[in-house]
């Protein structure tokens, strides 16, 4: 009876194992296989071993290997400033044999030179130039005469409050004068000037136009200080060129405009504009004194240019037809004129 009732009991409890649901069947069996394969490359032996490697046995082809024919170019920083050396000489000479119209043989010479120091960073702008000029010529039956005369050096410092105005803050300075003695020819006693008489000095504050990438510059000066130079003795008690008798140095305070422009009109025709006008407040306000030249240089080639140009002066201070007595007395000091000269000629320009 106790074997029937224990096979019984064990029938219902392994029923009962039977009836019960196992969790992990609910879901799939986890897996370890991979959608990728692996794949060994291939080593492959190089030809040609790169020199930088680093190996333990590198080789050299030697026929891969190509001479330095060209210089390397060594690297240079940025700068700030443009320079400008620049040498011209002009020679014009007329020759005659036998020649039934008439003439003199003449040889005329004109050298000049330009050095430009100009910086440009952010808002800062200085801009300096020297010119010098001098010319003669030389005629068969006369004297060595003098053509041209010219010591001209300008600087102007400009700073601007942003780097999108073309409008600088400037100071400028200006001086003027000329090498040698000038004569009234055929007079050649007398100068009538000389080395720093005249000399001229420009001294003031203003503002400038100084628009980007343009070789434009429009300096304005309400407030200018103009001093004239008259150094040598005889041409002071004269009171040449508005000094007072005697004096050696004119201070003159007025309104000062100065324009320079450099421009290409043409191919290989390069224009160059420099205007100076200047009126005094306090002796002669109205009159006006003007300086102003133009030139056109023709490039033919690097080293040969022709060149046209016209120089414009007026100064109230410089008189002519002056009127000497014999004792000396100036009865008239004469009246102001404008003075005029054309140049044309063709040379050798070089830049260095």
């Amino acid at each position: 009876m106790r074997l029937i009732c224990f096979f019984v009991f064990f029938l219902c409890f392994f029923l009962s194992l039977k009836a019960q649901v196992n969790p992990l069947q609910v879901f799939e069996k986890d897996t370890t296989e991979t959608d990728f394969t692996v794949v060994r490359i291939k080593e492959v032996k190089l030809k040609y071993v790169p020199r930088g490697a680093k190996l333990t046995d590198p080789r050299t082809v030697l026929n891969r290997i190509k001479p330095l024919l060209k210089r390397r170019k060594r690297f240079v920083p940025q700068s700030f400033w443009d320079k400008a050396n620049e040498f011209g000489l002009n020679i014009n000479e007329v020759a005659f044999v036998n020649w039934n119209a008439g003439g003199d043989n003449s040889v005329s010479a004109l050298a000049n030179f330009r050095f430009a120091r100009n910086y440009k960073f952010r808002y800062l702008n200085w801009d300096n130039e020297l010119r010098l000029r001098y010319g003669i010529n030389a005629q068969e039956g006369r004297q060595l005469r003098k053509t041209d005369d010219q010591i001209r050096l300008a600087s102007t410092f400009g700073f601007r409050k942003d780097t999108i105005t073309s409008w600088y803050y400037s100071v400028k300075a200006n001086f003027n004068t000329q090498f040698s003695n000038g004569f009234k020819y055929p007079n050649r006693e007398t100068p009538i000037s000389r080395f720093m008489s005249p000399g001229y000095l420009f001294l003031g504050a203003g503002t400038s136009y100084i628009p980007e990438g343009k070789k434009f510059n429009l300096y304005i000066s309400p407030i200018t200080m103009k001093s004239t130079f008259v150094l040598d003795e005889q041409l002071s008690e004269q009171g040449a060129f508005g000094v007072d008798e005697g004096e050696h140095i004119f201070m003159e305070l007025g309104f000062l405009i100065t324009n320079t422009w450099e421009k290409e009109v043409l191919k290989n025709v390069l224009m160059n504009h420099r205007l100076s006008v200047y009126t005094d407040y306090l002796l002669s306000f109205g009159n006006i004194d003007v300086d102003w030249e133009m030139t056109f240089n023709l490039k033919v080639n690097k080293y040969i240019n022709a060149n046209i140009g016209t120089h414009v002066i007026f100064d109230d201070d410089i008189k002519f037809d002056e009127v000497v007595a014999d004792d000396g007395t100036i009865i008239d000091p004469g009246i102001p004129r404008i003075q005029f000269k054309q140049l044309l000629g063709v040379g050798l320009n070089y830049a260095f």
